[in-house]
């Protein structure tokens, strides 16, 4: 599989899902539903966020791809829908470990 032109419009696109990994909140959001799926009512009470701004997040997220939703009966249910999220998130998480490990090096020294 070759790799993908970056014409301007799939530069948008790539920008609009590092946008969306930019909040804290949604980042969180996605921590909470690696473990599976999760109704609103859980992720407000894992998270301790107030019901309207999760759903809020959660519709972000769905409509970049991220999650995918389900109702049942009056309750709407999470779950991810793209797990390459935590590959970046790894990547990122690797990086800011070494920076601190040089960190902590130059200060005992």
């Amino acid at each position: 599989m070759g790799k993908l032109e970056l014409t301007p419009e799939v530069l948008e696109l790539i920008s609009e899902r590092f946008k969306a990994l930019g909040e804290s909140t949604r980042l969180q959001l996605l921590t909470s539903m690696r473990e599976g799926e999760k109704s609103v009512n859980e992720l407000v009470e894992e998270t301790g966020l107030g019901q309207a701004n999760v759903s809020k997040h959660l519709q972000i997220l769905h409509a970049i791809g991220f999650v995918s939703r389900r109702k049942q009966g009056l309750f709407v249910y999470y779950s991810l829908a793209d797990e390459s999220v935590f590959t970046l998130c790894d990547i990122m998480c690797g990086q800011l470990e070494e920076r601190l490990e040089s960190q902590r090096r130059i200060l005992a020294s």
